[in-house]
This record gives C-alpha cells, sequence and structure tokens, in this order.
C-alpha cells in the first residue's frame, strides 16, 4: 500500500505492483476500490511486467473520506490529477471501470498532460435520472442526503449483494452519496461529448451483449469498441482471460 498527501492530512492510496513504464492507473467504480476489482487481472501474465497502481479515488476503499469534500466527477478528477503529478507520472495509461471511467475522461480532459491513453470499461457516459430502487447511483441518487445518511445507505447496502456490498460498506456515506448524484448528473460539456473530442487512444470495452449506446459515433471518434464475451457490468471479473486479453491486445501508445 502506498499513500500520497494531496492536501494537508488527505491522503489518496492505492495499491502498487512495481514494473516498467508507462504506468497503468486502475481506477475502480461508484462503491468499490480497485485492487479487490483488478488485483487477478493485473497478475495476469498478459499484463504484467507494467507499473500498475490500482488506486482509490477520494471517499473510497482505502482512500481517505473528508467530508467537506464535494465528490464531483472533476472534484475527483483533480484530485487524481495532483496524486499522479506528486508520485511523478505523466502520460500514463488510465484504465476506469464504470463512475471510474467517467472520472477517467474528466481527468484527460481537464489534465491532459496526466493521461497517454483510456481503457474504459463499461462506463458512465451519460446522464440518468434517479428512480428509488433502481441499482447503482439512480437509485443513491433519488434520496436527499440526509435521508441517505440516516436510513438510506444501510437499504442501498442490504440490497446491492454480498459482493458489491464488500466494498461499498468501507466508502464513506458522503462521498458515496455525492458521488452517486453528480455520476447522474453528469458533466457540462457530458462525459460522452468529452470523450467524443478527445484526441488520445481511447478504448471502451463492453459486455458483449450490452454494446453502448451511439457505439456508431463513438467509433466514428476513434473510439475502439470492444466486445468482451460471458461478462456483465465488472468484465474485469467476470472473464479476466477476456479483458487481459483486451487491454493487452490494444495499441494505446503514442
Amino acid at each position: 500500500m502506498r499513500a500520497v498527501e494531496i492536501r494537508p492530512g488527505v491522503r489518496i492510496r492505492w495499491v502498487e505492483v512495481p514494473g516498467a513504464s508507462p504506468a497503468r492507473v486502475y481506477l475502480h467504480g461508484l462503491g468499490a476500490s480497485s485492487a479487490p476489482y483488478y488485483a487477478e487481472a493485473v497478475a495476469h501474465p498478459l499484463l504484467t511486467g507494467r507499473r500498475s497502481l490500482m488506486m482509490d479515488l477520494l471517499g473510497f476503499g482505502i482512500s481517505d473520506r473528508p467530508s467537506g469534500f464535494a465528490y464531483s466527477l472533476e472534484g475527483h478528477a483533480d484530485a487524481l490529477a495532483v496524486a499522479l503529478a506528486k508520485i511523478g507520472l505523466r502520460r500514463s495509461e488510465i484504465i476506469g471501470h464504470s463512475m471510474g471511467g467517467a472520472v477517467a475522461i474528466v481527468l484527460a480532459a481537464r489534465h491532459p498532460e496526466m493521461v497517454r491513453s483510456l481503457v474504459l470499461v463499461d462506463p458512465d457516459i451519460d446522464p440518468t435520472t434517479p428512480a428509488l430502487g433502481a441499482p447503482g447511483s439512480r437509485g443513491i441518487a433519488a434520496y436527499g442526503e440526509a435521508d441517505f445518511l440516516s436510513h438510506g445507505f444501510e437499504r442501498v447496502l442490504r440490497d446491492v449483494g454480498p459482493h458489491w456490498a464488500a466494498t461499498m460498506r468501507m466508502a464513506g456515506h458522503e462521498a458515496l452519496y455525492r458521488s452517486a448524484v453528480d455520476l447522474v448528473r453528469g458533466t457540462s460539456p457530458t462525459m460522452r461529448k468529452l470523450l467524443l473530442e478527445l484526441e488520445i487512444p481511447r478504448v471502451l470495452l463492453h459486455p458483449e451483449d450490452a454494446p453502448p449506446t451511439g457505439g456508431r459515433e463513438l467509433a466514428a471518434a476513434g473510439v475502439q469498441l470492444v466486445s468482451v464475451p460471458h461478462t456483465g457490468h465488472n468484465i474485469m471479473i467476470d472473464n479476466v482471460e477476456g479483458f487481459a486479453r483486451a487491454v493487452a491486445q490494444q495499441r494505446l501508445s503514442v
């Protein structure tokens, strides 16, 4: 485990595997933590040999949970940029799952010097509508913050199932709620528009039976769409071999 202080008393932490440059930086989704989701893939023979940082965003996993932080997508991206700069990393390959994909897009748009290429794993790229009882960010964002903190967190934790709950229970409650609200609201311009306009190599991995909305437009803008079979949303867990092969085969270095 490593840590870097991004402002007085606030640290982002990660699990690191040594290796060659350029580094790969792995980002988790909402209510998750990078090492539990990516460790098996990072250890796969197709992906070993590269410096790999499984980073936890502020509020999640082993990173700090400052209650005064906004936990917006831009805030997450800016905090990550500070951490990467203090670590001494520039032009890394960023691999982001779900909400981590949205943060990766915003990072590339706001801090282009930090990002060599993007691998987006079934990412959130469009605003959505909150709805009580809906899975993921939509259900969380349907609460008011006070209600979520008083009773909503426990209900969500009970309903998500044991796998997701294992990491969600480590999340700061404010972090989980505010991140979900901002993810549902999206950025301005949207994450999709930012992704379309980036001029770096971009790969989007998706489950075989769930191609992304607007795939033709994404492909026309140079985004490589890669279908990974036998997977749901957690591609790197559901099919480690397929995920590793999809990442390793991309021509991402520029």
